[in-house]
């Protein structure tokens, strides 16, 4: 009933030289490539406490001109263990001629942002353009996010405005590249 079909002949990578090459158009985003592991920190006036987490984040491509980006995070306790699932989001980077970011991420939670940003060396800010929600998602009316690579390490400070709250900080993670 089904006829046998091949493996993906287009599969994403994300280490430089494995897989196929990068766009040209994505040389200014390729210190992001990579898969990323580190901890951080939230806070926000609407919760009770701050919160530590852990987080992995992958950015890859497949040749075309964007990058493929995919994050997940765990809350943990003191000790660092995991206590649970906590946010995640999945979406694409596009990078126009003039380096200039074109940024789409979704959430479980109903949340869709679309971005826009720019790329300078090895830091790239990206400021939601407009927010959609479902009809049972959290308010979210703005996100201003920085992502600095240096050293062999990504930083990523995490801006919100939610829930009647002004735009402030909410996130901040000290990730490092993994093999």
């Amino acid at each position: 009933m089904f006829e046998s079909v091949q493996e993906n002949p287009y599969p994403d990578s994300h280490v430089l030289g494995e897989g196929p090459d990068p766009h040209p158009l994505l040389a200014p985003v390729l210190p992001l490539l990579g898969r990323w592991h580190g901890r951080g920190r939230g806070e926000y006036p609407t919760l009770e406490q701050d919160f530590h987490y852990e987080q992995e984040v992958t950015f890859s491509h497949d040749g075309r001109p964007f990058l493929r980006y995919e994050a997940r995070a765990w809350l943990i306790d003191g000790a660092g263990a995991p206590v649970r699932p906590a946010g995640r989001e999945a979406g694409w980077w596009r990078v126009t001629p003039d380096a200039s970011l074109e940024v789409v991420l979704a959430h479980p939670t109903g949340v869709v942002e679309t971005y826009v940003g720019r790329a300078s060396g090895t830091e790239f800010e990206i400021e939601t353009q407009d927010v959609s929600l479902t009809p049972l998602a959290k308010e979210v009316t703005g996100t201003l996010r920085r992502y600095t690579v240096l050293d062999g390490g990504m930083t990523v400070v995490h801006d919100m405005a939610a829930v009647g709250q002004p735009l402030q900080h909410h996130l901040t993670t000290h990730l490092l590249r993994r093999p």
